[in-house]
């Protein structure tokens, strides 16, 4: 299926149970074209799983889900092994090996569950036991947090939240969509999302984002613009090279669902805060935030 018309038909289908939030369609679907994971963050109640969940429904792929709570085990998320009646080792799978792994409230897991899923969001891979075993094909996590000052949370190390491909930050919906979100869910039982592509396609989608131009001018902004929030008077931890990495891969899979054979520094730009936000620690005297830093650090950044 031609990548294009395949992102428009997910996007429909979304947007049946949606109100509001195409930016974030979009922006779930490019990280699930460029094969990696996303982070959606935002106060509860503001359709984050619910999005997340009905796209999953869009594609005839197999769905796991995951709640955070204070007490859950890696066990209960990549499985475990036991011995059976016969005294064989039996391999339990947990949720983990699905195609989309839907990680809700990640920030109220302890540090010793978030830190092991290290190995399956980087490796695409789970050790159970003396097993390594590979991870589905094509595997997604799209994981949720609340904001820190939600009771219950805790800080996610920088070495997990670097795993994630983008961090995007799901506000509340305009007045307009609040009414289209009453309407929406007044006759919610009559809605039926359809299954509108495979994970046929989006392993075929993933492949063809290799085949997307990157050219030279482009390739220099991107370098420029990490290396600039290593400098920034308000950083304290800028960039690391793997954010290079995600705005070549993001702004190929942008350039593939919109029809388009080569990149763009305005690709670049789009997609700044959701490749940058998680992965800058700014000073806690700064004032502006992270969002604002980059904001100022695109703004002022030439791309010549």
């Amino acid at each position: 299926m031609d990548p294009k018309e395949a992102y428009e038909k997910v996007f429909q289908e979304v947007k049946k149970h949606i109100a509001g939030n195409e930016e974030t369609i979009k922006l779930i679907f490019v990280a699930l074209t460029a094969n990696g994971h996303i982070l959606l963050e935002g106060v509860p109640g503001i359709a984050k799983t619910t999005m997340t969940k009905t796209m999953a429904e869009t594609i005839d792929a197999s769905f796991g889900r995951v709640q955070g709570m204070p007490d859950i085990e890696i066990s209960d998320i990549i499985g475990y092994a036991y011995l059976d009646e016969s005294h064989n080792v039996v391999l339990k799978k947990g949720p983990i090996f699905n195609n989309m792994l839907l990680i809700d409230e990640l920030n109220r897991m302890p540090p010793k569950t978030t830190t092991a899923l290290l190995e399956a969001l980087e490796e695409r891979q789970v050790t159970i036991g003396n097993s390594t075993l590979p991870l589905t094909k094509p595997f997604i996590a799209l994981a949720t947090q609340n904001p820190l000052n939600i009771e219950g949370t805790t800080q996610l190390p920088k070495v997990l939240t670097d795993r994630f491909l983008m961090r995007v930050e799901v506000t509340y919906p305009s007045m307009e969509e609040e009414e289209e979100m009453l309407r929406i869910k007044e006759k919610e039982e009559q809605i039926i999302v359809n299954k509108v592509i495979g994970k046929e396609d989006i392993l075929e989608m993933q492949s063809l984002v290799n085949s997307i131009e990157m050219p030279d001018e482009v390739e220099n902004y991107i370098t420029k613009l990490v290396e600039a929030t290593r400098k920034d008077i308000h950083v304290v931890m800028g960039a690391s090279p793997r954010a290079e990495i995600s705005f070549m891969k993001c702004s190929k899979a942008k350039a593939l669902i919109e029809g388009r054979k080569s990149i763009t520094i305005d690709d670049v730009k789009y997609l700044a805060k959701a490749v940058l936000s998680h992965r800058v620690v700014a000073r806690a005297t700064g004032g502006i935030g992270v969002g604002g830093i980059i904001n100022g650090i695109v703004a002022t950044l030439p791309s010549g």
